[in-house]
């Protein structure tokens, strides 16, 4: 279902929530944009594009102004996680992917603590018993989940929720619990990304605050766009188990 043909599903009796809808799909198209790159190419971006626009609806229903809470994030939480379900729905984030993201991310954090510091892409590889080209072909092969995985949302005692990739992006949470959750991964997030090593410190800061795609990131850091896809991935697992200490 094309977004056109989902707004003709809202009903005409409700011009406060067409308009809010009606407002917000470039952000829907904006948030679909971000994730297509990293997709497999056999992926419909169109069905994608449908599944969040029926999100977007769908958070137009529920909408209750009086949390104090902005439209656009509100509705940016159940676009991401439409999008993530109709991913589900493709198997993009088979149980294979997911095991092979959480042994990653156990062998990175084993490495740190015995370490004391970042491992390298050898040494982690080495950990894993397989070679370099392997790991950045498992790199590749977890892309799409170290992504989707920033959707993972830290919620209070009253069910206001709160996820990596608002913050990364910088979203204004105007709920007074989202405020205090937000200034805490402020602060943790902005201590991990200043330990990750130098080349995926700078593809997390172009990614995500000045929002620059892969090929935009590989010209500026004169690698290819697969390098940058690997090096992202690479960060959002360092960050993700960081975070997660955090959250527990």
């Amino acid at each position: 279902m094309c977004a056109l043909k989902a707004k003709r599903q809202i009903s005409a009796d409700s011009p406060g929530r067409d308009g809010l809808i009606i407002e917000h799909l470039p952000l829907v198209k904006y948030l679909v944009g971000r994730i297509v790159p990293q997709l497999p190419p056999h992926l419909d971006p169109q069905d994608l594009m449908s599944a969040a626009v029926i999100g977007l609806i769908n958070a137009a229903d529920r909408f209750d102004p009086t949390r104090g809470v902005l439209f656009k994030t509100f509705a940016e939480q159940h676009v991401r996680g439409t999008i993530l379900d109709e991913l589900r729905s493709y198997d993009v984030l088979s149980r294979s992917t997911r095991e092979k993201y959480k042994r990653l991310e156990r062998e990175v954090v084993s490495l740190e603590h015995r370490l004391g510091r970042n491992p390298t892409s050898e040494e982690v590889a080495g950990s894993l018993n397989i070679g370099l080209d392997d790991y950045y072909a498992m790199l590749d092969a977890i892309h799409v989940f170290t992504f989707i995985s920033l959707d993972d949302s830290w919620e209070d005692d009253d069910g206001s929720s709160l996820c990596l990739a608002d913050v990364l992006s910088e979203n204004e949470a105007q709920n007074p619990q989202q405020q205090v959750m937000k200034r805490q991964l402020v602060e943790a997030l902005g201590v991990a990304i200043e330990t990750l090593p130098e080349k995926e410190r700078l593809a997390v800061t172009l990614y995500y605050s000045e929002d620059l795609n892969l090929k935009e990131i590989g010209e500026t850091l004169g690698l290819t766009e697969s390098r940058i896809s690997q090096l992202l991935s690479q960060a959002m697992v360092r960050l993700r188990a960081k975070l997660r200490l955090h959250k527990n």
